[in-house]
């Protein structure tokens, strides 16, 4: 029976009424009659016009309404790649693939705009395909690049390459910037069709080549704040900094357990701490004790809506941007040893098989113990220290229990499929100016497996408690790769005699079968590099689907309140579901709309960060090898391309040597096989082979970094040298006529293939070129 108006907002109550299977679109009049809506209809027309402005309905040109998934149409936020074209990844995606859109069909779109798009048909089962036809919100506001002046008018270069057009600048909105200044541009009038986006400058960060100014320009490109506001941390200041009696009421005390804390050396925020038992010989308590954050940041407060805008804290590789004032991520918030700190904890009740017999999800409050960090439990439990283990001896047989439940929950989840990348990581060291001295390794040791399993458990326990209890939640679900990838990395897989089984709905299992085949071969790292390539990005939704790397059915992040603003919101979930499990439809419905809008800006916010993480470490990696110009080193062929292949030398700095300077003969690009292979000399370079590279420029600004093969002379270097700065500055001319509407591609007006066949010298490769079909066009068949 339909509900009416009252029971539930009229938008719900519209989009409900148009999922039906037996809906057809109607007009605004037939609506009100067939919903039926009854009393003031003001809020129903308000309603319907902002359904139609938000994109969840479409009028069609007849007058009548319908859902767009209906028509063909699909409304999501808009990923634009560097290449020119990107993918519309649909609102409350669930199973719903994304959609291509090839850079001829942008309309005006730009990066993580919300946009509206036609779906064509789908060739060859690949990943749909389709047109922008709307655009219904701008992301891109301020643009972060490089102003020059012409005459009166000037414009801006975006950093971000994925901007592909200038922004205009009229004269009077210059705001005093300089050419060769790197600025902040705010965009007046968005680009349509051939038309730049206008803007004004509304900050000038300094001039090109300043000292730091790289790291502030990737910290504005990506909307990070550098500091909090006065009123937020007016508020942090009245957050107390310990807790009194009356705030432990309704909490099981746990103080007097040894729990501890295990971290990073350097780390001050601390959001989990841990405990293991042995209940009887063949069964464990493992408790998840978590920074009861949400107790202290109060739904819609000053303190939440900053932590809710910035969604995560950001490590860059010279500071860190946190979520909430150091007074609460540092302070109160933290579980710094011997003090006492309110808690949300996770027991559970685990058999030697890794299986969860029974658990509890409750407030807490905790002391703890010792504040260890990975490397003392590494020293105790790898390398036998003694000094060590004498001064933790209180906790040595726990930690030793903790290796021990590890090991159970790591087979656990290797068992039904879940893929381990294992992956090295770099650090970058930097001396107190801020100068890049050394580039390491981070060791990952059994240390880091316990705290890994630890919160990964926790994490799946709460995710199928929430789900089981029918509550509104926010989830962090990987969905299935798509098969076309699959299909690639299975040809990759199989030049090493490595079958990987493909499908509609690939397996995790069958992903981590075919790695591990990989395990011990020289191409491993590589190998493994290109399937976590592969795999979808995982993202925060209200639907749950699933952990496709993680092979588990129910997933969310818990574990880290202080720095993710999901978490936050699962804490406060938590409370909620404490104080009173029951739920209805009202209030589910009101938790559904809100958690959708913090699932999808968390996830944007998150890539965000890991864009600028990823940016600072490879700017300071750049700025490192800049110093050893002309040395060389030992690498491995990472990547292969038609313009050439990457190499990544043994400290994880990874360099393009192009297919240009490859003098000894012409190279073709085979894509099937991820190689090189010369015409004459049919001398192969393939994905995984050992090199030894010469360093030969850097661009810092860039991040780019130049290789060529060792044992070149002067002469051969200089000139290698000037072929791609001129293959660079062709580029800038070039994109330059495309931006401003010129046909410069030959008498009949169309562009000039890249040439097939590239090295001994030639003008190569189209790293710089935006063509589409640049992989399959420097391939000969044979």
């Amino acid at each position: 029976m339909r509900k009416i108006m009252q029971a539930k907002s009229s938008k719900t109550t519209i989009l409900d009424f148009m999922r039906s299977s037996s809906y057809a679109p109607q007009t605004a009049e037939a609506l009100i009659e067939t919903i039926p809506i009854s009393g003031n209809l003001d809020h129903f027309w308000k309603d319907l016009l902002e359904l139609e402005e938000n994109g969840d309905i479409i009028k069609t040109r007849f007058g009548t309404y319908g859902l767009p998934e209906k028509m063909g149409l699909v409304v999501g936020r808009f990923q634009l790649t560097s290449k020119g074209f990107g993918f519309v990844i649909p609102d409350n995606k669930g199973d719903r693939p994304d959609v291509f859109i090839p850079p001829r069909a942008l309309g005006g779109a730009m990066n993580n705009d919300r946009v509206m798009a036609r779906v064509e048909s789908s060739s060859g089962g690949n990943k749909p395909e389709g047109e922008i036809i709307r655009i219904i919100t701008h992301a891109n506001n301020k643009i972060v690049g490089i102003f020059h002046q012409s005459g009166d008018f000037g414009f801006v270069t975006p950093d971000d390459k994925r901007i592909g057009q200038d922004i205009y600048i009229m004269k009077r909105h210059f705001g005093g910037a300089k050419t060769n200044q790197k600025v902040v541009a705010e965009i007046t009038e968005w680009p349509v069709e051939r038309r730049n986006a206008e803007g004004r400058i509304i900050e000038i960060l300094g001039n090109v080549g300043d000292v730091g100014l790289e790291i502030l320009s990737i910290i504005k490109q990506n909307d990070l704040p550098l500091e909090f506001p006065p009123q937020v941390i007016e508020a942090s200041k009245r957050v107390p900094k310990s807790i009194k009696q009356s705030e432990l009421e309704g909490r099981r005390d746990l103080r007097d357990l040894p729990i501890v804390t295990v971290d990073g050396d350097d780390a001050k925020d601390l959001d989990d701490a841990v405990y293991v038992k042995q209940l009887g010989k063949d069964e464990f308590l493992l408790g998840v004790h978590i920074a009861d954050v949400s107790y202290y940041v109060k739904e819609n407060a000053v303190l939440d809506k900053e932590a809710r805008e910035r969604g995560t804290s950001v490590y860059l590789v010279d500071r860190v941007l946190p979520m909430l004032p150091e007074r609460l991520s540092n302070g109160i918030c933290s579980l710094n040893a011997g003090e006492d700190r309110l808690t949300m904890s996770c027991e559970m009740h685990i058999d030697r098989k890794g299986r969860i017999l029974s658990y509890e999800i409750f407030p807490s409050v905790i002391h703890v113990r010792h504040r260890l960090s990975y490397r003392i439990v590494r020293e105790i439990l790898v390398n036998g220290d003694e000094e060590l283990a004498q001064k933790y001896e209180d906790v040595v047989p726990m930690l030793k229990m903790m290796e021990e439940l590890c090991l159970v929950l790591r087979k656990k989840r290797t068992t039904r499929g879940a893929i381990d990348f294992d992956l090295p990581e770099q650090k970058v060291i930097l001396d107190e100016q801020g100068r890049p001295v050394e580039i390491v390794q981070r060791i990952r040791s059994i240390a880091e497996s316990i705290i890994e399993e630890f919160m990964l458990a926790a994490n799946e326990t709460v995710a199928r408690h929430m789900f089981n209890q029918k509550w509104p939640f926010i989830y962090r679900v990987h969905d299935l790769p798509n098969e076309e990838k699959m299909k690639d990395l299975a040809k990759l897989l199989a030049n090493f005699n490595v079958k990987l089984k493909v499908s509609e709905e690939t397996k995790p299992g069958e992903v981590q079968k075919a790695l591990a085949e990989m395990a011990g071969k020289p191409e491993e790292r590589l190998v493994s590099t290109v399937a976590l390539r592969s795999l979808k990005q995982a993202v925060y939704q209200t639907e749950n689907i699933g952990h496709f790397g993680l092979a588990a059915e129910y997933y969310t992040h818990f574990t880290s309140p202080i720095r993710r603003y999901p978490d936050l919101i699962v804490h406060r979930l938590l409370h909620e579901w404490v104080s009173d499990p029951a739920m209805n439809d009202q209030k589910s419905e009101k938790l559904e709309l809100n958690l959708d809008a913090i699932a999808e800006h968390s996830s944007i916010r998150e890539r965000a960060a890991a864009e600028a993480e990823r940016a600072t470490v490879d700017l300071k990696k750049a700025e490192y090898m800049a110093g050893h110009i002309g040395e060389e080193f030992d690498g491995v062929i990472s990547g292969v391309t038609a313009f050439g292949m990457f190499i990544e030398l043994e400290n994880g700095v990874e360099g393009l040597v192009h297919i240009s300077s490859l003098m000894d003969d012409y190279y073709e690009f085979y894509e099937d096989r991820y190689a090189l292979l010369g015409s004459h000399t049919r001398k192969v370079y393939r994905l995984g082979d050992p090199v030894r590279i010469e360093v030969l420029q850097v661009n810092i600004a860039d991040r780019n970094i130049d290789f060529i093969m060792a044992g070149e002379n002067d002469a051969v270097r200089d000139r290698i040298k000037a072929q791609l700065l001129g293959q660079r500055s062709h580029a800038s001319a070039r994109s330059a006529i495309e931006k401003s509407g010129g046909k410069k591609h030959g008498k009949s007006g169309s562009r000039k293939k890249p040439l097939e066949k590239r090295g001994k010298g030639g003008v190569g490769g189209n790293k710089y070129v935006n063509h589409a079909k640049s992989k399959k066009k420097g391939r000969k068949k044979k």
